[in-house]
């Protein structure tokens, strides 16, 4: 029988690609999406264009809700009126500065938000429950690369704080409810359709318009850049990896839980960075060095061991060969866009 599988946030960046990938495969799959105005909407709107199209040309099993995961009643006749075999929620308020500006979406989104999907799964019991946390929980850890066991109690900014609370809400539902559950700290995932505010879409957009480009921490930075097609083989070998019961030897708080790193293994500095968008684009970088942001954190690096032993995770996508195909992809975006533009724009 065809597994029903609900994706929130699926109008987002990693929400639609799992989308696709799942309805590729088989599966029947409902998603939702608010489609807030963090970033431009009409990108939002063109990755459900491509989910619908792709549902017309192979007759896939996807439908669309629009609906917030803080609205309370929805939610609640969401998973009444549906039947889910699994539960993958992506839908979150993301992006860490910006939780400098508006904290208080932080707090509806991403507690408020998480726990009506916790209280959902409550109810139907469902084979397992995937959730998106993120690296930022590790704060300025000194100690490299970040394993799943390192200290996460020093949150540096609002959003990390939020994504280690989804973490401990997750663990008591498994705890009380016995939901197998996994959640997982997404490293900087990049790639086609991706996020506006993330750097390497900032950076190429700027690049293309020969503006500059604001290089913060005068480019003393490391990221564990992953490739979204890694980042989606990971998701969908994990939902069938169901966690057992489990008890850290710490605790006698016993519960199907897990979570995992989820990211490339391998840190890449600013300047390599760079010079793969400057030879994607053919155009030589012009840089603002600035300081480090509130909120930022100078190197993100996954230990992903526990990944590759238990669903031989192997991420494969160097940031030259992502970042080529991002370019690609955002040169038709940008075209796309212009042509959407009113004469007067």
């Amino acid at each position: 029988m065809t597994k029903h599988i609900l994706v929130t946030g699926a109008a987002g960046f990693i929400g639609f690609h799992l989308s696709m990938r799942l309805m590729l495969e088989g599966f029947q799959v409902t998603g939702i999406d608010n489609l807030n105005d963090y970033y431009d909407p009409a990108l939002k709107h063109l990755r459900l264009a491509e989910l619908a199209k792709v549902r017309q040309e192979t007759g896939a099993k996807f439908v669309f809700l629009e609906m917030d995961l803080v609205d309370r009643e929805a939610m609640d006749n969401l998973f009444q009126e549906q039947r889910f075999d699994i539960v993958v929620n992506l839908a979150a308020q993301a992006g860490v500065r910006y939780s400098l500006e508006n904290p208080h979406a932080y707090a509806d989104a991403n507690l408020s938000g998480f726990l009506n999907v916790l209280e959902g799964c409550r109810h139907i019991n469902p084979e397992h429950l995937i959730f998106a946390s993120s690296s930022s929980v590790y704060g300025m850890n000194t100690k490299t690369p970040f394993a799943v066991s390192d200290n996460t109690e020093y949150p540096i900014s609002l959003y990390a704080a939020t994504k280690k609370s989804n973490e401990l809400m997750a663990h008591a539902y498994a705890h009380l409810f016995q939901i197998p559950t996994t959640g997982l700290r997404f490293f900087t995932v990049y790639g086609p359709y991706g996020r506006p505010d993330m750097a390497y879409f900032k950076f190429t957009k700027a690049i293309l318009e020969r503006q500059a480009i604001d290089v913060f921490n005068n480019g003393e930075m490391e990221r564990d850049f992953t490739y979204i097609d890694d980042i989606i083989e990971g998701i969908v070998r994990l939902m069938q990896k169901v966690p057992q019961v489990t008890k850290p030897e710490t605790t006698n708080a016993e519960a199907p839980f897990r979570v995992y790193n989820i990211g490339n293994n391998n840190p890449v500095g600013l300047a390599r960075f760079i010079r793969a968008i400057e030879v994607a684009t053919g155009i030589e970088a012009k840089q603002n060095n600035l300081p480090i942001q509130a909120g930022d954190v100078p190197i993100t690096y996954a230990d992903v061991d526990d990944l590759m032993v238990d669903v031989d995770f192997r991420p494969h996508t160097s940031i030259e060969e992502g970042i080529s195909k991002f370019a690609d992809w955002y040169r038709a975006y940008a075209n796309y866009s212009n042509e959407l533009r009113p004469v007067n724009d």
